[in-house]
């Protein structure tokens, strides 16, 4: 055993479950990157030029923010996972800081004890919950946001990967929530072009989906199903399931992390293809969305497909993507203004009596649909930064527009997992056909369909 496994249950290694002490962490991020600020002007008067004083303070704060997001495991670490993904969208002036200490958030968080994840293991599959296992390694291979993972072999043969949930986790969940609520205009300022605030409000909404395992391993389950012997994607199956413990088929392979430090051209145009197809096939073949679209997630299997590993956040649509978007997808794409305001009206993106321009409304919409103008379309961080700058600079025209238009709520969480994936596919680089994979799969977009 390794020495985290022989401490006392009461060690820092457990997840803190007083409010008060994860609100003074929480609290130290303002607190510590005000007070860096102020240090920094100073320095500014000594002589030191703004430029490297700032290059300075943001390199501080990003170790900051990963510090406390990451041992805090829960909400705070959920909350830094969410973020990592947006990364791509931060010039890079300010991202490579960040870049580094968001990307290890994606995968890594303190273990708890080997004690306290034997004793969740006896609560959730009973006493005599090793006679289970052939082999069951104390030492977790992962630990992230909410749960770690331990390796061992079933009691069939099978390796299987055991997702163990922390004690304490959904009171930390909730009051983790509630704190970075109150600092989001900080996060907002620290990561520009990213909705922060909305990104916290569907974090507290799927809370409870997020703590209970079972849904997970049905979510799984269907995906599974959907998929089986599929050549392009991987999804282990689900061996058991408890509230608080999960056991699924064990999968190797290459993190999406990896890739996108260190991988080839080929192969981060090979991941991001699988990663679009999968994107945007879901619906039609699952009726769910995968809406925790972070590199910790996905793995490159020797074999060439996708692995996905995490089903504890989906988006059921049980009829698929719906059809008005691929429609304004491709009305945007065409520049055909007026019908495109019309329909935006219908499906409710523009609430009755808001007056716009429907040119003005095209020139916002417009150039997200780059990449379906040409066969192959090149995924950047320059372009997602463009594109954040575009719509977040508050004297713009656009971000004038963004704000007076509404999303739907059944179109909420849509948006943000496909901004989430589009994301990942800027940070791997990825030139990949998205045109053709939105064609077969987004209903509306083709003539066909309408």
């Amino acid at each position: 055993m390794t020495d985290f496994q022989d401490r006392d249950d009461r060690d820092a290694s457990a997840l803190p479950r007083r409010t008060a002490a994860r609100t003074a962490k929480l609290a130290s991020l303002p607190l510590g990157i005000a007070g860096r600020a102020v240090g920094g002007w100073g320095r500014r008067l000594s002589g030191q030029s703004a430029k490297d004083v700032n290059a300075a303070l943001s390199a501080k704060a990003a170790e900051q923010l990963f510090e406390v997001l990451g041992t805090l495991k829960g909400g705070a670490m959920k909350f830094g996972q969410t973020l990592s993904v947006f990364e791509a969208a931060v010039p890079d002036e300010m991202a490579a800081p960040y870049r580094d200490a968001l990307t290890r958030l994606q995968s890594a968080a303190p273990p708890m004890s080997g004690k306290q994840a034997q004793r969740v293991l006896a609560e959730q599959l009973g006493r005599s919950w090793r006679d289970r296992f052939r082999e069951f390694d104390d030492e977790p291979t992962a630990a992230a946001s909410i749960g770690q993972v331990h390796r061992g072999v079933w009691h069939d043969g099978r390796q299987v990967a055991v997702k163990v949930q922390y004690p304490g986790a959904d009171e930390a969940l909730r009051s983790d929530l509630r704190q970075l609520q109150r600092f989001s205009r900080l996060f907002q300022a620290l990561l520009p072009g990213t909705e922060v605030k909305p990104l916290l409000a569907e974090l507290a909404a799927r809370m409870d989906e997020e703590l209970d395992y079972r849904g997970e391993a049905e979510s799984q389950r269907a995906f599974a199903k959907a998929f089986a012997g599929d050549e392009h994607v991987l999804i282990p199956k689900v061996i058991a399931s408890a509230p608080k413990t999960l056991v699924t088929e064990w999968v190797s392979g290459t993190p999406l992390s990896k890739i996108i430090s260190g991988g080839d051209a080929a192969t981060r145009n090979e991941v991001g293809a699988l990663l679009a197809e999968f994107h945007y096939s879901s619906p039609a073949r699952v009726g769910l969305l995968h809406s925790d679209p972070h590199p910790g997630n996905f793995l490159l299997v020797e074999d060439g497909r996708l692995a996905v590993i995490d089903f504890g956040a989906v988006a059921r649509l049980p009829h698929g993507i719906p059809h008005h978007l691929g429609e304004m997808t491709r009305l945007a794409l065409d520049g055909r203004s007026e019908e495109l305001m019309q329909l935006l009206r219908e499906a409710g993106f523009v609430r009755p009596g808001t007056e716009l321009e429907a040119e003005d409304v095209l020139a916002y919409l417009a150039p997200f649909t780059q990449p379906l103008a040409t066969e192959r379309f090149h995924f950047t961080r320059k372009w997602m930064q463009q594109q954040a700058m575009r719509v977040g600079d508050t004297r713009g025209r656009d971000f004038r527009i963004g704000r007076s238009l509404n999303l739907p709520p059944e179109y909420l969480m849509i948006h943000r997992v496909t901004a989430g994936s589009t994301g990942i596919l800027c940070q791997l680089g990825a030139e990949i056909p998205v045109r053709a994979i939105v064609e077969k799969w987004q209903p509306g977009f083709t003539d066909e369909d309408d």
